[in-house]
């Protein structure tokens, strides 16, 4: 009797716990079996089943005030979510998760509970559980369903890339408009110093493993790598037409390759790639569409066709690499 007493105060116990993993002034979550159209608040869907493995890309709407997941460039979950109010908005842009905490409380906001929290910035935007009331209500932070967010939150891992748009369309096309920056934890103005033609850097013995970010910059005529933040190469480009914009895109790499060759590594299969544009001049140009336009040093593309794993991310910009800083929004961020 005393067994089963214990037994029954210990599930007890486990069921209080459970439930206080989540504030009561969080929205729970309804699950829809649509992958499709509008969503009421707190209602998601989610079918990782669909994409079992590869690299995970998290796109959020603005207007829509959605969140669509992406597996290897396959739709495996989609969300409400409430982002930043007038006066707190949630920039825009491409980031990488720099941190996760399954229970976190805000330094900043009264100690307030963060459940499942994902950083995208240290300046304090993240992603995490709570109230969705079916408009922007936040103070820059995307939140998002209790369920949905711990099952996000399970799929994501550090430097997952998570794309932030105003633009209305939530597909892989959708627009947005995003300020890049380029910021290591050590910038010099060398680091930026043009290349002379052909030239180019490689140490990937300042960060050996992680995920790797690439920034193309037609302004600056010169391709960056990052790898945990930490600059691990460079080299110039040769832009074909450079009177014509490159236009702004985000391609993720994916598992697999193509049947065709690199354009840029010698002997080497094309990989796939997921595209994001982020202006009207990078909609609907692949990155081997822009492969006919840039060239760099085949030497360098070799060195860094064999760092790349799934999950890296190519940034393409008509802008200069170093903009005005904006202490909300680092794309390249340790």
């Amino acid at each position: 009797m005393k067994t089963i007493r214990a037994i029954t105060i210990l599930t007890c116990l486990i069921a209080v716990t459970s439930m206080a993993a989540m504030p009561s002034s969080h929205t729970k979550g309804t699950p829809t079996g649509r992958p499709s159209g509008p969503l009421k608040p707190g209602e998601y869907w989610w079918n990782p089943a669909v994409s079992p493995d590869g690299p995970v890309v998290v796109l959020v709407s603005l207007p829509l005030q959605t969140v669509n997941v992406y597996r290897n460039g396959i739709l495996v979950g989609r969300s409400s979510v409430s982002t930043g109010t007038k006066g707190h908005a949630t920039p825009t842009g491409v980031f990488t998760i720099l941190e996760k905490k399954e229970t976190h409380f805000s330094n900043l906001y009264k100690n307030a509970p963060m459940p499942n929290m994902q950083r995208l910035t240290w300046s304090g935007i993240c992603m995490h559980s709570g109230n969705l009331p079916g408009y922007p209500a936040s103070h820059g932070c995307i939140r998002m369903p209790y369920d949905f967010s711990k099952l996000l939150f399970s799929m994501t891992s550090r430097g997952c890339t998570v794309v932030i748009g105003d633009g209305s369309k939530p597909g892989p096309h959708f627009a947005s408009n995003p300020g890049i920056l380029l910021a290591p934890k050590d910038f010099k103005p060398e680091m930026v110093k043009p290349l002379a033609s052909g030239q180019y850097q490689w140490m990937p013995e300042r960060s050996t493993s992680g995920p790797i970010t690439i920034l193309v910059s037609s302004a600056d005529r010169a391709l960056y790598v990052y790898r945990n933040g930490e600059p691990i190469g460079r080299a110039a480009l040769q832009i074909a037409n450079p009177q014509m914009p490159l236009g702004g895109h985000i391609f993720t790499l994916l598992d697999g390759v193509t049947g065709t060759a690199s354009p840029w590594a010698p002997g080497r299969p094309g990989r796939n790639w997921m595209n994001v544009s982020t202006d009207n001049a990078g909609r609907g140009v692949g990155l081997y569409d822009l492969g006919k336009r840039i060239r760099f040093s085949p030497e360098f593309a070799a060195s860094l066709y064999d760092a790349l794993t799934p999950g890296a991310t190519i940034v393409v910009t008509d802008d200069p690499a170093v903009r005005n800083p904006n202490p909300n929004f680092t794309v390249l961020a340790d």
